[in-house]
């Protein structure tokens, strides 16, 4: 049975309270939905956060009112019709287990980590679960558990769900002493951080060992461990070894946000493993019961995900009662059956991108942290300008890529700045902004001829980008963020000028309602290029989304042409829109995504999308090695005239209703 590409993600965390659990549940009603609906896998549950197990067990507690073996129904039911059927299991939530404790995490403070005795005064909060810890003697729990429902059941996975430690540490006894056996000090910061990682991997480590001494071929997922880190020893490259594949966990209604998924699945395209997108039939968050997103909203995060690559799954809850939501499935099915048709020309793709923008974040070992604003302000920017690109760390290849971005706030290490000198030397490219490019001692190796000073002294201060760009406004613009002040060699090519207000805004000088406005040219470089390197003073990208000013995109734009002057790409889309390349080497073709919905913030804190606006003739020039043999659109493979001129392949897509594939076969 082949790995899944249209899955449902079934959660099912059933308070001891319902009385009538499983009372309504049909197996074979139940396969027959979630196969009607064009789902091939769906992800169904062993234990949940409340502790309760959903099988006949020996080791853990069924859930009182249930009474049958609700597990190894669904499995039979759904293998019948040819559905896969990973298995979930909870780690660091169980209510149950958390009654000892003995086993509670323990924070800093001396504090119990989660939910407090009382609740939280926000019962629906999601976060008011208590937390266990993975160095006491839960995991053997957990070990034992794992192993009886992979050795009994005919399942196709194991989805472990919250591998975490609370940050920085966890100063429970079974931690305390296993920091003291590896000479920890549970009083200094980074050891804490240090001891967390070793404890999250060590755990994850023994599960998959659990699971494959069992069943050796098993899929494994840890949930919880999906992060970006520019430190590739941090994030998640050394856990990919007890994981066979990536979920990435996004609901746009939740925790995460429409600037999620693309920023993770740029990085998470470049790992040479599946990966799929995950997000929900909620309007907002997971267990929203009685909500449905819009369809149109759901369709967008699917074909975003198959877009980059990636599976999809959508997160569900089934009811305590057994019944799959008529309308849910309705829903999903809708969406599942265009997927369906797409699916031959986005399985088993490889991206094809020109630029690659390397991390500024930092987690932690985090899951779901805030994004580093510089790099979701790169992939916003990129994604507007129809500029193809991936997200790097310094263990990424880097010869995928024509022009490097580094963003604000990116440290080079002697690793990093090895392989950039390397890059540059084979012809690359590198655009540099901010503090991106100094080393841990303050000083910036590339480009050689540009020293790094220290803050500019003005905030606000300006730039008239015409100075270095004739297209762009000849006026003053305004830069919110504080810069860089450095200095050039004479063999840099310094573009642009900072230029400062009359004074900054304090208790004793300031005019008007913000900033001053602009009085002099200073002598302080803004924008220099030095051969195959540009550097902006300013941190543009982190600047661009707080503030979204156009200005800065356009600067960025300027920059990336000036380095890539032949782009692989030039179309009439709109801002609005988005683009991604992809090839199918076996098949030799390559896919062009265009994707093109909008979402609004119509709710606090929550953006909504429910329309679809069509384009029609969209123009779209793209380099190619070779004349392409046909161009069709899929999957309709309706063929599409076109020319080939100078390594360009120049084609015009008549109507893009949401989202819509072009093929060049070769």
């Amino acid at each position: 049975m082949s790995a899944g590409f249209r899955q449902v993600h079934l959660d099912f965390h059933t308070s001891p309270h319902i009385p009538d659990v499983g009372r309504d549940f049909d197996p074979e009603a139940f396969a027959n939905v979630l196969h009607d609906s064009f789902i091939d896998s769906v992800t169904v549950f062993a234990k949940c956060h409340h502790g309760y197990s959903y099988y006949p067990t020996r080791i853990g507690t069924e859930h009182p009112s249930l009474r049958r073996d609700m597990l190894g129904e669904m499995i039979d039911a759904c293998h019948a019709r040819g559905i896969r059927v990973p298995v979930y299991t909870t780690i660091v939530w169980d209510e149950l287990a958390a009654e000892n404790n003995d086993w509670r995490q323990v924070d800093r403070d001396g504090k119990l980590v989660g939910k407090t005795p009382l609740g939280s005064e926000d019962n629906r909060d999601a976060a008011g679960w208590k937390w266990l810890c993975m160095n006491s003697p839960y995991v053997d729990y957990l070990e034992t558990h794992t192993k009886e429902f992979v050795r009994g059941y005919h399942l196709d996975g194991v989805f472990f769900d919250i591998v975490h430690q609370t940050r920085p540490g966890c100063v429970c006894p079974y931690c305390l002493e296993q920091m003291d056996v590896l000479g920890m000090d549970p009083e200094d910061t980074e050891d804490l951080l240090r001891h967390s990682l070793i404890t999250e991997r060590k755990t994850m480590e023994r599960l998959e060992e659990a699971v494959h001494a069992v069943k050796p071929d098993l899929p494994v997922f840890f949930n919880g461990r999906v992060r970006l880190d520019r430190n590739a020893e941090a994030g998640i490259r050394p856990e990919m070894a007890w994981m066979t594949h990536v979920d990435i966990e996004s609901l746009p209604g939740g925790l995460w946000g429409y600037n999620h998924f693309p920023l993770y699945a740029a990085f998470y395209k470049t790992l040479n493993s599946p990966f799929t997108g995950m997000t929900g039939r909620f309007h907002t968050m997971w267990g929203d019961f009685g909500s449905l997103k819009n369809q149109a909203a759901l369709e967008y995060e699917c074909f975003l995900m198959m877009a980059h690559g990636a599976g999809c799954v959508i997160g569900d809850q089934l009811h305590p009662r057994g019944a799959l939501d008529k309308e849910t499935y309705r829903l999903i099915g809708d969406v599942y059956k265009q997927a369906a048709e797409k699916e031959e020309w986005c399985r088993d793709v490889r991206p094809a991108d020109e630029i690659g923008v390397l991390m500024s974040q930092v987690s932690e070992g985090v899951a779901n942290e805030p994004s580093s604003f510089s790099d979701e302000g790169a992939m916003r920017m990129l994604t507007e300008l129809r500029r193809p690109f991936c997200l790097l760390d310094e263990a990424s290849d880097f010869s995928r890529v024509r022009l490097i971005i580094a963003p604000d706030h990116v440290p080079f290490s002697d690793t990093l700045l090895e392989k950039i000198n390397a890059f540059i030397k084979q012809g690359g490219k590198l655009l540099l902004s901010h503090r991106s490019g100094l080393n841990e001692a303050g000083v910036r190796e590339v480009p050689a001829g540009l020293q790094y000073k220290g803050d500019l002294p003005y905030s606000p201060d300006y730039i008239n980008m015409a100075d270095a760009f004739e297209d762009l406004p000849d006026t003053a613009q305004v830069f919110y963020e504080r810069g860089s002040r450095v200095e050039a060699s004479p063999g840099a090519d310094v573009l642009a000028y900072v230029q400062r207000p009359y004074f900054n805004r304090t208790r004793t000088t300031y005019m008007s309602h913000f900033h001053t406005p602009v009085d002099d040219v200073t002598a302080d470089p803004a924008i220099v290029r030095d051969g195959a390197v540009m550097y902006l003073a300013h941190p543009v990208f982190e600047s661009y989304r707080r503030y979204g000013t156009r200005a800065y995109k356009q600067l960025a734009a300027q920059c990336i042409d000036a380095l890539l002057p032949e782009p692989v790409l030039k179309t009439n889309l709109p801002s609005t829109a988005q683009i991604t390349i992809n090839d199918q080497p076996d098949k030799n073709r390559r896919m062009l995504h265009v994707l093109h919905y909008i979402h609004q913030r119509r709710a606090e804190g929550l953006d909504v999308l429910e329309d679809v606006i069509p384009l029609y003739g969209i123009t779209v020039s793209h380099r190619v090695d070779e004349t392409p043999q046909q161009v069709y659109l899929a999957p309709s493979e309706e063929k599409l005239s076109f020319s080939y001129d100078r390594g360009a392949v120049s084609v015009t897509i008549p109507e893009v209703r949401g989202h819509q594939i072009v093929v060049f076969q070769f």
